[in-house]
């Protein structure tokens, strides 16, 4: 049976992230005194009493703001009916809503606003079992506060539950609320098998856009401006039969560049979404060609020992002769030159140019990922390759290999058994792995080589 949905909603600033980040356990929402940091869903897993359920986080709704005086309004962009929009379509999805209301400001317009929206929201869906609503005042962090919770019985949704997010005071006994009202559980569910893709690149190269192209729907907000997406936003979904989880990401800025607070937060986040990825997939504006951002960014990938594939978006607004595209990829590889087995795509989010083909390379690219060689098949290539180049000798000594094995895949990662590690040099490694990939060349994916000393007791 599938997890159950507990959804956050409330309008901005009330401690909806906070809330988040406490249910989670860890840092997973960004939380900033600007109202409005939170524009998109925010996914993760929790468990109370024995129950394991997912939380959605959502950006605020307050339909009470002007456009000129908004906060989320961005140059000539206004998100408050994106943010809606998301809000209402994390309802859809929940088994439970947790109304957040905040004790210090008491009663607003906009909280009023919002428990209309719920109450359409019921209205609409009269007869399916519109998922309960609880009622949470936040910041209730005095017990003046925690009286001044009980005017919220004006929004007629039923006992406020008095709590403080950032303190944790009263959580427990909400989440005791929220797991009556799912179903008992069964036996546990398997562990998340589905195959992670996370899209990453600096901002507005095109990710979000293209996470829309693949599951048909605008999942995440799309905007011109760079930096749209601060979270990580995960997005399930099954491709012939396969089940996929794809993660659009927070723009990676250099470092130099990275604002204080939120923006900080995000690159931390793209980061994190990376080490939890199996495939990423690095976009990159056709439009600006390769940056030292895009380099910085593929030099994490390759730290993380992930796999990936080079995806040059806005192909479409590329003046093309018959060299473009060769020349395009010969830059790019020149710069990448650390990651020359990734494989490349040239695609345009916007016309849908070469979409179709970016799933199943990535799904391919997983698959070399899961695959090990036998250790006849690994000591011959080690064997052919010593015997073709030995490597230098340095204090009269020279490097050997004895024998190899692979202890794991995913990555695939070799142990390699030798006279002196320390004898080992960075350039005859790299051609040790060329020959590897010459007999199989794990498409897309970083190969690891351990090196141990081999004991006098080994034979």
């Amino acid at each position: 049976m599938n997890k159950p949905v507990l959804a956050l909603v409330g309008r901005p600033n009330v401690g909806k992230s906070t809330l988040f980040n406490r249910l989670a356990g860890e840092r997973l929402a960004i939380t900033d005194d600007i109202p409005g940091t939170t524009r998109d869903r925010l996914l993760a897993e929790s468990d109370w009493a024995g129950y394991t359920f997912n939380i959605i986080d959502t950006g605020g709704i307050d339909p009470t703001k002007m456009r000129k005086q908004d906060p989320l309004s961005i140059g000539s962009v206004n998100f408050i009916d994106e943010i809606r929009t998301q809000a209402e379509i994390a309802i859809d999805e929940s088994d439970v809503i947790l109304f957040i209301v905040d004790t210090i400001a008491g009663v607003t317009t906009a909280d009023i606003e919002v428990a209309e929206i719920l109450r359409r929201k019921q209205k609409q869906i009269d007869g399916q079992n519109f998922p309960p609503i609880i009622l949470v005042a936040n910041k209730a962090d005095s017990a003046q506060l925690r009286q001044n919770a009980l005017s919220f019985y004006e929004l007629g949704l039923g006992e406020p539950f008095a709590i403080s997010a950032i303190h944790g005071t009263g959580t427990g006994d909400l989440l005791d609320e929220v797991v009556k009202h799912f179903k008992t559980p069964e036996e546990e569910e398997e562990d998340d098998n589905s195959i992670k893709i996370a899209i990453v690149g600096k901002p507005n190269a095109g990710k979000s856009s293209l996470l829309n192209q693949i599951v048909g729907s605008e999942r995440s907000i799309v905007s011109p401006i760079p930096g749209t997406t601060r979270d990580a936003i995960d997005t399930l979904i099954t491709w012939e039969g396969i089940p996929i989880t794809l993660i659009d990401t927070a723009g990676i800025r250099r470092r130099g560049r990275i604002a204080p607070g939120v923006e900080k937060y995000s690159v931390l986040r793209a980061l994190k979404a990376i080490e939890r990825a199996d495939v990423a997939l690095l976009i990159i504006d056709a439009e600006s060609g390769i940056t030292a951002q895009d380099t910085h960014i593929a030099g994490f990938i390759k730290d993380a020992w992930k796999s990936a594939i080079v995806t040059v978006n806005k192909w479409d607004v590329i003046e093309k002769d018959t060299y473009t595209m060769i020349e395009y990829e010969k830059k790019i590889r020149h710069e990448l030159n650390f990651m020359d087995y990734v494989p490349m795509l040239f695609i345009s989010a916007l016309t849908g140019q070469r979409i179709g083909k970016v799933l199943p390379l990535a799904l391919r690219v997983q698959e070399e990922r899961l695959v090990r060689l036998t250790t006849s098949q690994l000591n011959r290539i080690l064997q052919k390759a010593q015997d073709h180049h030995q490597a230098p000798s340095h204090s009269g000594r020279s490097f050997r290999i004895y024998y190899g094995t692979q202890v794991r895949s995913d990555p695939p990662t070799f142990l390699l058994h030798v006279n002196d590690p320390e004898l080992a040099h960075f350039t005859y490694m790299r051609f040790i792995e060329n020959q590897i990939r010459r007999d199989y060349p794990f498409l897309g994916t970083p190969i690891r080589l351990v090196l141990r000393k081999r004991q006098r007791t080994e034979v």
